[in-house]
């Protein structure tokens, strides 16, 4: 695990080391393919340096959306969160899932 991961990913980093092993998956690369995971995860949730770097400077890709810190949110967050939000407000979240994060969930809430 590279240095500055949480505590939780560590715990995932190991749970799935241990699940690799116990199961027979990846011999010999169980550790390289439990840290492509979290690294993987870490990346997608905003908790790398550069992310942290990126929201700090303000260059965060969410950042004009009308749902603060929207892409750290999963999808039943998201989903409680569409019904106060005007048709102006819901394009700018369909553009955005549509160039970024591509959940088809969200943007099956966003066509009805």
């Amino acid at each position: 695990m590279p240095r500055g991961a949480s505590p939780k990913r560590e715990r995932e980093y190991e749970k799935l080391e241990k699940e690799f092993e116990k199961e027979g998956r990846y011999k010999g690369r169980e550790k390289e393919v439990a840290s492509r995971i979290v690294n993987k995860q870490r990346a997608m949730y905003g908790e790398t340096r550069r992310a942290k770097a990126q929201e700090d400077k303000g260059k965060s890709p969410d950042k004009d959306l009308p749902i603060p810190r929207y892409r750290h949110l999963t999808v039943p967050q998201i989903k409680s969160k569409l019904d106060g939000l005007s048709k102006r407000d819901r394009a700018k979240i369909k553009k955005y899932e549509e160039t970024h994060k591509h959940r088809k969930t969200v943007l099956q809430l966003l066509a009805a």
